[in-house]
């Protein structure tokens, strides 16, 4: 990503960039010190490690503050033989970070005014980690899901992506020589470019009118007593007719790939019918949300994680079965029994994600009418907040609210949903499969974005 040029009074995305991952070697060498995270784990770089890092370094800062307002002390630096400041703070903040810096402030009194035994909880719930107090306050969960939430979109960025897997290296070499016998190796590897895009944006083919819906109202339909696939069921198909994504995905550059068939079969692999599944309901996405074609202008690397987040909301709660089976693409059913070891965790959480839309849903629903009865305003529900999140950033989603004077759960639940589907998005991004695909799909996106 290029970098812009701010006034002389804010600090340079770079330097910020490289204050950041200075940090964030420490703060990895320091989780594994305090065993928040153990060698195995940062060798294999499974699980939401790309999120736990990020999010144990903001920790750190906030322990580390002194200021009020708060503000992000920074190690020294001389370019030109001047001298960086000390602090980042809003007054010196490059734009495109200020909604992080938002959140982390709002998160800097609360984690100060922990006792130092609740303090290490939260670094545990932070890495996913039981807390040590059966009594944990509720709001030591809000806390590690705003910085979660942060960490997840800082996650998505291409600065940090090529560089984490230096930050983990120094954390598994802290305490022994490179090269000895023993020495760990990290196995991250960061996903695919995306700036790339076609040379000739497809053309939209006719397809039948659609709806537009609101991005920022929630799609209230009860999900339907039978599951029913993707609405782009036709993704692979060159009948397929509904979006730009679906009609150029009939084209060589979805079939590039000699490992990806064109046309799903009833005997396609498990990874590829789930991967396939999740990219029909993103042109679903795509179509739905007129905002996120606008994201795809101005972001695009943000639009494609928000688009497949959204597709993976859509699967979760309109594709799986009571039983947790997954209705996709040409109307097979894959059941949690023929699904591959290694994937079940996946389907699993898809299930537990939908089963949790529902009741949010419900809640919210219920939480609306009894307001509407006694007379008083509506409040964005928790729903439209999770939609605002996975969209733009929980930095603006909480500016937005401030804004309003709205209210939000102590356990910030709704930041912790959105953190719950980007998690699992970000999970199956990573797997070799979706792997090799997210190029070709992000090469149409860029398309039918520009």
């Amino acid at each position: 990503m290029p970098h812009t040029e701010y006034p002389s009074s804010h600090l340079s995305e770079q330097y910020i960039q490289d204050s950041f991952h200075s940090y964030l070697k420490s703060s990895l060498t320091q989780a594994k010190a305090e065993r928040l995270l153990d060698a195995d784990v940062l060798a294999s770089a499974e699980g939401d490690l790309m999120i736990t890092g990020p999010a144990l370094c903001l920790y750190f800062a906030a322990l580390r503050c002194t200021t009020n307002p708060p503000s992000v002390p920074l190690p020294r630096s001389s370019k030109s033989g001047r001298s960086q400041p000390m602090e980042l703070s809003y007054d010196n903040c490059p734009p495109p970070f200020i909604s992080f810096l938002r959140v982390w402030s709002n998160s800097v009194p609360q984690i100060q005014a922990l006792s130092p035994e609740t303090q290490h909880d939260l670094a545990r719930v932070i890495c996913s980690l039981e807390p040590l107090s059966p009594t944990t306050s509720p709001s030591v969960y809000g806390i590690a899901a705003d910085l979660r939430a942060v960490a997840i979109e800082i996650s998505q960025r291409r600065s940090f992506q090529d560089r984490y897997a230096s930050d983990i290296q120094a954390a598994l070499d802290s305490g022994q020589a490179p090269e000895s016998p023993g020495a760990r190796k990290t196995s991250f590897v960061p996903p695919p470019v995306y700036d790339a895009a076609p040379s000739t944006p497809p053309k939209p083919s006719p397809r039948p009118s659609v709806a537009t819906i609101d991005p920022h109202v929630p799609h209230r339909e009860k999900q339907n007593k039978h599951p029913t696939p993707p609405h782009s069921a036709a993704l692979l198909s060159p009948n397929s007719a509904r979006t730009s994504l679906s009609a150029h995905s009939s084209t060589s550059s979805f079939s590039s790939q000699g490992s990806a068939p064109s046309i799903l079969t009833q005997e396609t692999p498990a990874i590829e019918f789930i991967r396939e599944t999740l990219y029909a309901s993103l042109g679903d996405a795509l179509e739905r949300r007129p905002s996120l074609r606008r994201l795809l202008k101005r972001d695009s690397t943000r639009a494609y994680f928000a688009s497949v987040a959204f597709a993976v909301l859509d699967v979760a709660t309109n594709a799986i079965t009571p039983d947790g089976a997954v209705i996709g693409v040409i109307g097979k059913e894959l059941t949690l029994a023929e699904c591959p070891r290694d994937l079940r965790p996946f389907m699993a959480e898809l299930a537990a994600i939908g089963l949790q839309a529902r009741e949010m849903e419900e809640e919210d629903n219920q939480v609306a009418m009894d307001l509407a009865q006694r007379g008083k305003d509506i409040p964005l529900s928790r729903l439209d907040r999770v939609n605002m999140i996975l969209e733009e950033g929980v930095g603006y989603e909480r500016g937005l609210q401030d804004a309003r004077g709205g209210r939000r759960s102590v356990e910030g639940r709704a930041v912790a949903f959105a953190n719950r589907v980007n998690a699992l998005s970000l999970g199956m991004t990573k797997l070799r499969a979706f792997r090799e695909r997210q190029g070709d799909v992000f090469k149409v996106l860029g398309g039918i974005g520009s």
